[in-house]
């Protein structure tokens, strides 16, 4: 049995590092491969910058007597693993939310030696009915946030005074909402009051989240904002999620499966794509080309990527309308479809640069954000913050002139 994986072409280089300096790679957080692993042989420095979507093959187990073997190794974990030929092999098997691993959650609570083994009759193995329900007991994300928010409340909630003010902005916010369940009717000035709380919650608790950046992965930053995405962008009216898209272009011949993280609909249907990376370093590289700034490699990577997926988009045409709209009709408006018309991507990194450096580097940034902005905008999280400024800053003078008239 092998393993393949194929990392984004902007990113191929790090597993090419990895075998090459240590002789051991991790992929996804629970497979473990050595560099003997590898079914052939690394290319050399100078042929791999000439290689185009370069997939690494891995030896992952073998077939034995009506299952699959797989050596405890490669998964991380002290047993080895026998799966029956009944149960194909999938990703989920492996890889719950978060990375977690499936089967070192198995091996965490199995005796010690002897092997894991699922599906087939022998006594101690694990029926394949009973394996497929423990994979949707496993947690969800919500339920490790809920986990993780109840932990970070008992032991310092009780010191943030940012957190306390966030949550009295929300507490406020319902109660408007609950009033206008109840009365039916609201006058100007405590609607704008009412939507001043709520934004004034989203700013606290991005600021909040910006104060400890470090301690977050990616992911997390991804399903703060998600909350958040269509008050911060209102023209939007769905979030996809993992939204799958074909790609036709990369292997000639073969349709392969892409991943898209969120996507978002607007009100007439069209589809854009939403890149959120960590708060971490600039979207400037720290040095400078003749005295010019230019793009990090995290911006120039992530700047590819969000292009590979528009040019994916725009090449599926109107088949790929047709497939998106029924794969995701139950997260849209009833009666909509998606449209794929000129799709842009909206990028959210990095901070700004601190320093007198700064007022050097901002010409030099708005001229890479201009050279893109006809197929996306680039912000960083003190963007972001900015733009909640300016709203409250503008609601509460409106509400201002609601009082004085």
């Amino acid at each position: 049995m092998v393993l393949e994986y194929e990392p984004e072409s902007w990113d191929a280089r790090w597993v090419w590092t990895k075998l090459r300096t240590e002789g051991r790679v991790r992929i996804a957080k629970v497979f473990h491969f050595e560099r003997a692993d590898l079914l052939g042989e690394l290319p050399s420095d100078e042929d791999f910058e000439n290689i185009e979507g370069f997939v690494y093959r891995f030896r992952f187990g073998s077939r034995r007597a009506g299952f699959r073997v797989i050596e405890g190794r490669r998964l991380g974990i002290a047993h080895d693993v026998r799966i029956a030929d009944a149960l194909p092999l999938e990703r989920r098997l492996f890889v719950a939310h978060r990375d977690m691993s499936i089967f070192r959650g198995l091996s965490a609570v199995m005796p010690t030696g002897g092997e894991i083994v699922i599906g087939g009759n022998e006594e101690g193995s694990i029926p394949i009915p009973e394996f497929e329900r423990l994979l949707t007991r496993f947690p969800t994300t919500t339920e490790l946030d809920r986990y993780a928010r109840a932990r970070v409340a008992d032991v310092v909630g009780q010191y943030v005074d940012g957190m306390a003010d966030a949550r009295r902005h929300y507490e406020e916010y319902m109660n408007r909402h609950k009033a206008i369940g109840a009365t039916g009717s609201l006058d100007t000035e405590e609607l704008l009051e009412a939507e001043l709380a709520k934004y004034q919650l989203i700013r606290d608790t991005l600021r909040s989240w910006l104060s400890a950046a470090e301690v977050r992965v990616e992911r997390d930053w991804q399903q703060l904002l998600m909350k958040f995405l269509l008050l911060i962008f209102p023209k939007y009216v769905a979030i996809l999620e993992n939204m799958q898209i074909a790609d036709v272009y990369s292997t000639p011949g073969r349709s392969r499966r892409r991943f898209i993280d969120i996507a978002l609909v607007d009100a007439a249907g069209n589809l854009d794509v939403i890149e959120i990376k960590r708060p971490r370093g600039g979207l400037l590289a720290g040095g400078d080309y003749r005295e010019n700034g230019f793009p990090s490699r995290e911006l120039s990577g992530t700047i590819m990527q969000a292009e590979k997926y528009l040019f994916h988009l725009s090449k599926w045409g109107l088949d790929g309308e047709r497939t998106l709209t029924e794969r995701y009709a139950a997260s849209l408006p009833p009666g909509m479809s998606i449209r794929v018309t000129n799709p842009k991507a909206i990028v959210i990194l990095g901070r700004d640069p601190t320093g007198g450096v700064w007022g050097e580097q901002a010409v030099d940034l708005e001229v890479v954000r201009r050279k893109y902005a006809n197929v996306m905008d680039i912000m960083s999280y003190d963007d972001l913050l900015r733009r909640l400024d300016n709203v409250i800053a503008s609601l509460r003078r409106r509400i201002d002139d609601e009082t004085d008239i």
